[in-house]
Order: structure tokens, then C-alpha cells, then sequence
């Protein structure tokens, strides 16, 4: 970004887009600068050579008549309002009040900037501009993103999260370059554990991010989208309808994994190129369950859990802060769920313990003082157990509204995390692990690769 920019980012950012190279494509800015003033160009072309592409359509005169067109053609003037609409509330979600700082890059309505209509484009957003300005790049000289290669793109509805990963695959080359990668709390598991069924508000927030995460992977050339299943929607009797909706977005059948299949595609998405010693356990903490799976290049064993950090904070933690009692069932509960695991699982034969997934990320990110989340530093880095147990201690004695002001807790994230601390550090506490490798890849990933080799 700063080689992109010029200079250092002034904004906190996440990547949403790459290009075919893999550098930045599109940047989520945070909604505030340093300084508390707002900031209403939420999603930001950063790559030079497709900034001076639509530059070249702005120059000769597109804004005035797309703006033109928005008078003229009902249909696009209505699907450019509702990108209006939809992108403030986008910027709300996060930061409450920035709804009202205007629609696509801070504009109240019409065309205002080409970039900021095809930034939006593709992220994911319904905007009919930047639609024209995709079409129109596709047909002129090729840009970054349109580098060769297999496109595919694989979403992993987990009970907490939905994730998105776009990546290419090109014949000959050893690692796939990625393209998106992203990570929304909409929690499809809340109350599952309970009723067996998916609540109405919880498929409708899923849902919505669903449909942007497809978008996405469309305006980035993904051939086929994949979206796997977990714990949740696999307990869960209701599930055709969400199924229905899967196959209509999509275009292929939802894949419901068994907990089998889950840990596989752990192992393979977090080991692939570790250069540590095998064999690797690798613990992949869920909302729903959690799982077990030791091998070295290829998994020998596996088995799935049902202990996670949804389920078990529904279980077990009623107040805010947690009751000591309440941390002593939990505990309880998890011990006696790690004894029926080392039955199947020779867990005593690994050398190197593997942790995935958002708890264990989210842990260490507090426990090197991250002031912001940042998958690269955090990726194949080392949390030692005494880290985990200390920031387990400090989040379990904080309400759910101190972990949400951590800087690197994901929004969602903040009132199930105590339960899913508790699963990493009785872990290592009861298999004598002194250390896990903190890994960013994993079934995301591993769904990916599957895709491409199939």
C-alpha cells in the first residue's frame, strides 16, 4: 500500500480485493481517521495501473454521462440509489453514526467518481456505475486482476462467521495467489444448540453477507463458487431453505461437511508448507465444535467435538463478566470432552500443535499487543501457553463491552471468545503443549485447494 499510495497509509485498512499479482486491488478504510474526523470513502482503488484505467474513462467524459443516464433510464437511476443506500450501511456497521455521511465515496446521489463506483463494484457492492466501468476495462487493455489462471472462490459458513477466499490457480505454480479473502460475524448458529433450528434473523444476516460475498467473487472472475457448511446449519433440521438460497446464489449445492470432512480440510489448509516438526495436531476452535486432526503430510486421524464457543458460552456463561462457577462448569465440561478425544486421537504423538480459526488469532493478536489486526504478522507466529492463559484470565474477567473496545476483536466476536480461550488453553494445559503455531489458513483454505484440484 505505502509503494501503491506513495506514502504511509493515514487509515486503518483492511485489503477486500487483490489483484492477479496479489497486491492490493481494493481497501476497506475505516470510517474515522486517526484524529476522530470522518472519513466517507469506505472502499478505495489503490492499484496504479487500474486508477490510471478509469482515470483514462473519466477523462473523456463518463461521470457527466453516466450522470446523464441516471436521468434518462429508470432502471439505472433506481439500482443507483439503492448503491447510495447501501453503502452508508455498510460504513455503519462499522462505526454507528457513519450512515450519515453519504452514499458511494461520500455522495449524496448521482455519479460522483468512477473509482469509488468501481471500488464498490468490486467488493462486492450492487452498483450499477461501477458494473459499466467493469464491463467497459474488460473490453479495453487488460489490467491486473484480469492475470490468467483458474478463478475459484470457497465460503465457509461456520456457526460464528462467514468467510470468503477467492483465489487462482495456475498450472505450474506451487502456492495459489489470493485474490479476496474475508471474515463477517453473522452467528447462523445462535440458538441452534437449544431449538435445532436456524433462526429467522440469524439466516437473514447471513444471508445478506452471502449475496456480497458472491458479487465479489463474480467481479473478480471466480468460475465457480463453493460454499461449505459446519456445525450449525449440520445440527440444524431447518436448513433446505437456507440450502435454496445457497444453490441460488451460487449456482452448486451446499456442501453439508461431516465433522470428518471438517478436519481434513483443517489439516490441509493450515499444514500445507509447514515447515515444522511433524506430526502436526491441528485444533481448529469453532462456534459450534471443535476440531482434532494429527498427521504429518496427510491427516492419520481426526475427530469432531461438539465444544465450541457459541455453543459452550450458550451452555455455560449466563453472566457478564463470567461467574467463577460458571468458568468452573466450563472447564469441567471441556475436560471431560478432551479425554473422550484422546481415545481417538493419538494425541500425545504430535510434535507441533497447529491453532486455527478466529479464536486462536484473535488470542495472540492480544497477546503481542497488535494495535490492529493483521493477518501477515500474525500468520505461522508462535503463542506461548503462558500468553494464552493470560489473556484468557483478562478476557474472562472483562464484560463483553470491554472486549469489544480491543482493537483487533472482531465484532461478534466479543462475548464468545472467553469459552473459545478456555478450549486453546485446556489443550495445551492437558496435552502439555508449550506453545501452538498461530495459523491463518485453514478449512477456508483448504475448501479452496480442494476446488482446484477437483
Amino acid at each position: 500500500m505505502t509503494a501503491q499510495l506513495g506514502r504511509e497509509p493515514a487509515i486503518p485498512f483492511t485489503v477486500v480485493a487483490r489483484c492477479g499479482l496479489g497486491h492490493p486491488l481494493v481497501i476497506r478504510n475505516r470510517p474515522v481517521d486517526p484524529d476522530g474526523n470522518p472519513f466517507p470513502t469506505l472502499y478505495w482503488l489503490t492499484c496504479p495501473q487500474t486508477v490510471a484505467a478509469v482515470s483514462r474513462l473519466e477523462s473523456e467524459g463518463w461521470i457527466k454521462r453516466l450522470a446523464d443516464r441516471a436521468e434518462t433510464d429508470p432502471d439505472f437511476r433506481i439500482a443507483l440509489r439503492r448503491a447510495h443506500e447501501e453503502y452508508p450501511r455498510e460504513r455503519g456497521e462499522l462505526q454507528p453514526g457513519a450512515e450519515a455521511w453519504g452514499g458511494v465515496g461520500g455522495a449524496a446521489s448521482g455519479v460522483k467518481c468512477l473509482h469509488a463506483h468501481f471500488a464498490y463494484h468490486l467488493a462486492g457492492g450492487v452498483d450499477p456505475a461501477g458494473e459499466w466501468v467493469a464491463r467497459r476495462i474488460e473490453e479495453g487493455e487488460p489490467i491486473h486482476f484480469e492475470k490468467p489462471g483458474r478463478r475459484v472462490a470457497a465460503i465457509d459458513l461456520g456457526t460464528n462467521s462467514i468467510r470468503l477466499l477467492v483465489a487462482r490457480f495456475l498450472q505450474g505454480e506451487t502456492e495459489p495467489v489470493e485474490l479476496a479473502r474475508d471474515m463477517v460475524i453473522t452467528r447462523i448458529g445462535q440458538g441452534v444448540d437449544k431449538t435445532g433450528r436456524i433462526a429467522p434473523d440469524a439466516l437473514r444476516r447471513t444471508v445478506s453477507v452471502m449475496e456480497r460475498y458472491c458479487r465479489r467473487a463474480r467481479a473478480l472472475g471466480a468460475e465457480r463458487i463453493h460454499l461449505a457448511a459446519t456445525s450449525a446449519v449440520r445440527d440444524a433440521s431447518n436448513r433446505e431453505e437456507l440450502a435454496t438460497v445457497v444453490r441460488r446464489l451460487t449456482g452448486e449445492d451446499m456442501e453439508v461437511l461431516s465433522g470428518q470432512r471438517e478436519a481434513e480440510l483443517s489439516f490441509l489448509g493450515s499444514t500445507r508448507g509447514l515447515d515444522r516438526p511433524a506430526p502436526f495436531l491441528v485444533l481448529d476452535i469453532g462456534g459450534g465444535s471443535t476440531e482434532f486432526v494429527i498427521g504429518d503430510r496427510e491427516p492419520k486421524a481426526a475427530v469432531s467435538a461438539q465444544i465450541g464457543s457459541v455453543r459452550l458460552t450458550e451452555r455455560y456463561i449466563h453472566t457478564d463478566p463470567p461467574a467463577f462457577d460458571e468458568l468452573e462448569r466450563l472447564d469441567l465440561a471441556i475436560t471431560s470432552v478432551l479425554h473422550q478425544v484422546e481415545d481417538r486421537v493419538p494425541v500425545h504423538d504430535a510434535n507441533t500443535l497447529v491453532a486455527v480459526a478466529g479464536t486462536a488469532t484473535t488470542v495472540q493478536a492480544i497477546a503481542i499487543g497488535l494495535p490492529e489486526y493483521d493477518p501477515e504478522i500474525l500468520h505461522r507466529s508462535v503463542l506461548s501457553r503462558d500468553d494464552a492463559q493470560r489473556v484468557f484470565r483478562l478476557l474472562a474477567d472483562m464484560t463483553t463491552e470491554e472486549r469489544r473496545d480491543i482493537p483487533v476483536m472482531a465484532p461478534g466476536r466479543e462475548d464468545v471468545i472467553p469459552a473459545g480461550a478456555a478450549i486453546l488453553v485446556g489443550v495445551m494445559q492437558r496435552w502439555g503443549f508449550t506453545e501452538a503455531v498461530v495459523s491463518e489458513t485453514d478449512i477456508l483454505d483448504g475448501i479452496a485447494l480442494s476446488m482446484a484440484a477437483g
